[in-house]
């Protein structure tokens, strides 16, 4: 993990790069890597009955929330300014991505798998995955893993698995629970027990001796494993 000097997990919502890379970031971040969570939009609220003004103030609170959580994880964070409605083409989406990994250094980034419930998922992930792509056909050595949530695990397959100790989960979930949405104040979902249970079938599965994370790695793109 060493030669590892620059960090980015491209989520296309709020939490969503957290969930997939915050074990990774958080180990990088103590290494002294430059890591970033980057969210391509903000999320909404689901409720119909929400008002005008509540959706407003919730996106306006988000943006705390991704400070917050970076900052747990030792990170910094950008939101690329998008919302649901005005999503750029994909070639536009791509080009961007390809010239921040180039101006950034990028050496890892982390995104959606594209086996996803959610076409904002799906559309970053074909331009995050196209623009390193394009980068490794041009000899530029950048990597890429997708991470694991319950929102993309259609063919999801657990290759890389990472141990946490318990200062690291705690140190993931604190950043986390940043978020309204982790807290189950947005929706149903049950986040808090989800992740712990996962985190134990990683553990057994691939015989590791704590909670454990996994991650998949690029395999149309990568010529071998590292």
């Amino acid at each position: 993990m060493t030669s590892i000097q620059r960090v980015v997990s491209i989520g296309a919502h709020s939490l969503d790069a957290e969930l997939m890379g915050g074990p990774l970031i958080l180990k990088y971040a103590r290494q002294g890597a430059h890591c970033t969570l980057i969210h391509v939009t903000q999320g909404r609220l689901e409720d119909p009955a929400a008002t005008e003004e509540a959706k407003q103030a919730y996106l306006k609170d988000l943006l705390t929330m991704n400070q917050k959580a970076a900052e747990k994880l030792g990170a910094d964070t950008i939101w690329l300014g998008y919302v649901s409605s005005n999503m750029p083409s994909l070639e536009d989406f791509t080009q961007r991505m390809e010239q921040y990994f180039v101006d950034e250094k990028v050496d890892l980034v982390i995104t959606h798998w594209r086996g996803s419930m959610h076409p904002r998922h799906i559309n970053t992930h074909d331009a995050v995955v196209t623009a390193v792509k394009r980068l490794r056909e041009k000899g530029n050595p950048i990597r890429l893993v997708y991470g694991e949530t319950f929102e993309d695990l259609v063919g999801f397959l657990p290759q890389a698995y990472f141990t946490l100790n318990p200062e690291e989960v705690t140190q993931w979930y604190g950043a986390m629970k940043e978020y309204a949405v982790f807290r189950g104040e947005v929706n149903d979902f049950p986040y808090q027990q989800y992740y712990p249970t996962i985190g134990k079938v990683r553990q057994i599965e691939s015989n590791n001796s704590g909670y454990t994370v996994a991650y998949m790695y690029a395999s149309l793109i990568e010529p071998q494993l590292w």
